[in-house]
């Protein structure tokens, strides 16, 4: 089973692509949420007042995938889909990239578009640290505190994380394990007298 998925590690340095008189600068960002990628790109707006288009791509996701591609009011399919394509040619995921374009005065065409946002955006790419993360399950752990012995010697020896916890008569804690070995988890827990495990969405 495959429990691993490719991405970027922290946003990338600001790249300059020159076509023509107009100037592309790329972006790369790891995200997680559509919400991160809506205050990134309100954040480039801010930044770069004067440029006229803010093409993107993005996808979120390892198991169930969403992407977009936005044109941003260049010729269809000329800015956002070559950007996704080099997301997808890196083979990476919950990531977002953006190239800002300041208009020079000589249109470059519909073949010209495609090409700079493309070199763009690779640019960008190339910028970024590209690493490896596995993909997590995460289990509610629920038991009385007499039971904490066990569940934490569990915790220890399986190498688990845990991601919160709650330690009053009741207890809570949430772990997270690699997706290859949350049904072996599992089965450990469900197996423990007296304590209850959940998956967390």
């Amino acid at each position: 089973m495959n429990d691993t998925y490719k991405t970027i590690e922290k946003r990338s340095e600001e790249i300059l692509f020159k076509e023509k008189n107009s100037k592309f600068y790329g972006y790369a960002f790891p995200v997680t949420s559509e919400e991160e990628i809506k205050n990134h790109l309100d954040s480039l707006r801010k930044q770069h007042h004067g440029a006229v288009h803010f093409c993107y791509a993005f996808q979120l996701g390892t198991d169930k995938i969403q992407y977009r591609a936005n044109d941003d009011g260049e010729p269809s399919n000329s800015a956002g889909m070559p950007i996704y394509g080099q997301i997808q040619s890196f083979g990476i995921t919950n990531v977002l990239v953006v190239v800002v374009r300041f208009f020079g005065g000589v249109k470059l065409g519909v073949g010209g578009l495609i090409s700079a946002y493309r070199t763009a955006a690779q640019m960008a790419l190339e910028e970024s640290q590209i690493i490896e993360k596995t993909i997590d399950v995460s289990f509610e752990i629920s038991f009385d505190y007499k039971n904490m012995n066990k569940v934490m010697r569990v915790i220890k020896e399986k190498n688990l994380e845990i991601v919160s916890q709650e330690m009053n008569e009741s207890c809570k804690i949430v772990i997270a394990t690699r997706k290859k070995n949350a049904e072996m988890i599992f089965d450990i827990f469900s197996n423990l007298f007296e304590v209850g495990i959940e998956i967390k969405d």
